[in-house]
């Protein structure tokens, strides 16, 4: 909770600091870069910083949180930290590295804003900086605690043992332990970090779904080749050295599983619904449900551009198909008259024609259009907004847009 000296200067200031927050994140990611340019090296998604969306997540989290502390001040911060908390905790941070990124971010509102900093501002954003760093830090601690590792100690070698090549785009992995014995479980939904290092020596991280049931012997990712729409940005660079080097037998280094968009216990609805590469958390859920002989109530939405970009295709309409109670819904921008299967449209997906069981949990995951637009949907179609949950490829946009 902020302080009662604290509340009406960052209340007061934060309209000004908000509207300054895309100059603030700029000139911090810069200072903080020049200073430490290992940093970008090998733990920032420098694509992410090319496009400007890091900038924009970051500053849409600050916002988030600095109007959550001065508005509702009773809540705690864990349900608008978690997703941070978790992929902070799968890249490997520490609570050393807090130190040196408050020093530059509250040095980027000192110099952006001016004299209009005065101590009384400084040690007011301070708090809210330390409120939010701190509230991170024990996230992530219990976070490591629960995985019983020292913190940010998260890396393990895996061997690929198999390689598919699941369509034009898209290529799974499966992963297991050198050593052969059993790999850490992890929960339906979650997922791994994967470090490469690339031809000019910098060791990139990304993020990929596991994309099979936990309890089985080996791990599964998916990775789609990410291409760069407009040329602004490079392609991929994970995505791409993953497919074009890594083969069966390769060394991957690799994460323990985080994400807290996970599926629950219990026998409530579901509705799982994906487009593009979000189907791969969905697998894990539907791939585990199946496992169990689950007689849940679930909803399956999938949106893509044609049958033959749908990567798992087969594999989600057969696990779909071995649960009593689900019902698939395929939505495809083109090819969508090629497929017999029932319940395949043209377009983009529409949700406001399905029946949804009272109780029903969402969880999306895709492109920031295709959730914001099932999202709108399915509140029209009388679920909740705490009942609506989703996962993001990359920086967390929503917030900020």
């Amino acid at each position: 909770m902020l302080s009662v000296q604290s509340t009406p200067v960052v209340r007061a200031t934060l309209p000004a600091v908000g509207a300054a927050l895309p100059a603030i994140t700029e000139l911090f990611y810069r200072r903080l870069f020049e200073e430490h340019p290992d940093l970008l090296r090998n733990l920032f998604n420098r694509a992410n910083q090319a496009s400007g969306a890091q900038r924009e997540a970051l500053a849409g989290a600050v916002a988030a949180f600095a109007t959550m502390l001065v508005e509702r001040p009773d809540e705690r911060p864990d349900a608008v930290l978690s997703r941070i908390a978790h992929k902070h905790a799968s890249l490997g941070i520490t609570p050393d590295q807090y130190t040196v990124v408050g020093r530059h971010l509250l040095g980027a509102v000192a110099e952006v804003l001016g004299d209009a900093v005065t101590p009384e501002v400084a040690a007011a954003w301070d708090e809210v900086y330390w409120l939010m760093a701190n509230a991170l830090i024990a996230l992530e601690a219990r976070l490591y605690e629960q995985a019983s590792v020292a913190d940010g100690d998260v890396w393990r070698k895996l061997e690929i043992a198999e390689r598919r090549d699941e369509s034009a785009g898209a290529a799974s992995f499966v992963l297991r332990r050198p050593d052969g014995l059993p790999l850490p479980p992890f929960r339906p939904g979650q997922y791994v970090s994967v470090r490469a290092e690339l031809p000019d020596g910098a060791r990139q991280i990304r993020q990929y779904s596991l994309s099979a049931a936990p309890g089985r012997e080996n791990w599964r990712i998916t990775v789609k080749r990410e291409r760069a729409a407009d040329g602004s940005v490079p392609d991929g660079e994970v995505s791409s050295w993953l497919h074009a080097h890594a083969q069966a037998g390769d060394v991957l280094e690799v994460s323990l599983p985080f994400g807290d968009l996970t599926l629950p216990e219990g026998d409530a609805p579901l509705l799982l619904a994906s487009a593009g590469i979000g189907v791969t958390p969905m697998l894990s859920m539907l791939d585990h449900l199946a496992a169990t002989s689950s007689g849940r109530r679930v909803i399956v939405v999938h949106a893509d551009r044609s049958p033959a970009d749908h990567i798992h295709r087969d594999e989600q309409v057969e696990l779909a198909g071995r649960l009593p109670n689900a019902s698939l819904h395929l939505w495809y921008e083109s090819g969508a008259d090629l497929l017999p299967t029932p319940n395949v449209s043209t377009g983009r997906a529409d949700l406001n024609g399905l029946s949804l069981p009272g109780g029903t949990t969402a969880y999306l995951c895709g492109p920031l259009p295709f959730m914001r637009a099932v999202r709108s949907d399915l509140l029209n179609n009388a679920l909740t907004a705490s009942a609506i949950h989703y996962e993001v490829f990359g920086p967390d946009l929503w917030l900020s847009r």
